[in-house]
């Protein structure tokens, strides 16, 4: 396979971030496969994973794709920067009462 995988991913990251220098992608092979191993900026998590990780899933697709053409496994592991900050969302607390009124509308 001679790294195709991590090349193709490296250019693919690439093309997508704010920061392409800190891109960095471990390349780990044993019996389960090969394990791709990719950092990039903070500020770039956002743009890499995609609105409910669309991004990160289609990434994941196109490696398996490379991967199976070569009869390998591959997989993506996604490493969260250091001091990345998740937002919290807050969700709305309603109890079992409110939930009932509001399908009674219906």
């Amino acid at each position: 396979m001679a790294n195709v995988d991590q090349e193709f991913l490296e250019y693919l990251v690439k093309s997508i971030v704010d920061h392409p220098d800190d891109v960095k992608i471990d390349r780990k092979v044993d019996e389960m496969g090969v394990l791709l191993d990719l950092k990039v900026n903070q500020e770039d998590m956002g743009m890499l994973i995609g609105r409910q990780g669309s991004t990160a899933k289609a990434i994941r697709t196109l490696l398996r794709i490379i991967g199976a053409r070569h009869n390998a496994r591959v997989n993506l592991k996604i490493e969260e920067p250091e001091g990345s900050t998740r937002p919290v969302r807050e969700r709305p607390t309603r109890d079992m009462d409110q939930v009932v009124d509001d399908l009674r509308q219906l």
